[in-house]
């Protein structure tokens, strides 16, 4: 996992929810642990990941996600059995650094 997605993940599931975390950093992070994303109906999209499916919603006058969008990414991703690294979790360097 790049440095960028493991800090975006440990901001998402170990930290309170941030507001300054953007759609499009979402978008890549979901798209990297390997999740199907469609679009619905208007700002909503259908993801999908390891047989999890829920609807997220694309921030509408914004590309900053609001602390309950984020509220609901952590519920996601925890009902995905989506974890921070190990070695990521204590702060320890990875073998990809």
């Amino acid at each position: 996992m790049s440095h960028k997605h493991d800090n975006l993940l440990r901001s998402i599931l170990l930290e309170a929810p941030g507001s300054n975390i953007h759609w499009r950093e979402v978008e890549s992070l979901l798209n990297h642990l390997g999740a199907h994303m469609e679009p619905a109906n208007g700002a909503r999209f259908k993801v999908t990941l390891n047989e999890v499916t829920d609807f997220l919603h694309h921030p509408h006058h914004s590309s900053v996600c609001t602390r309950d969008h984020i509220k609901h990414l952590k519920g996601f991703l925890t009902l995905a059995h989506v974890a921070v690294p190990v070695a990521a979790a204590h702060g320890e360097a990875t073998a990809d650094e």
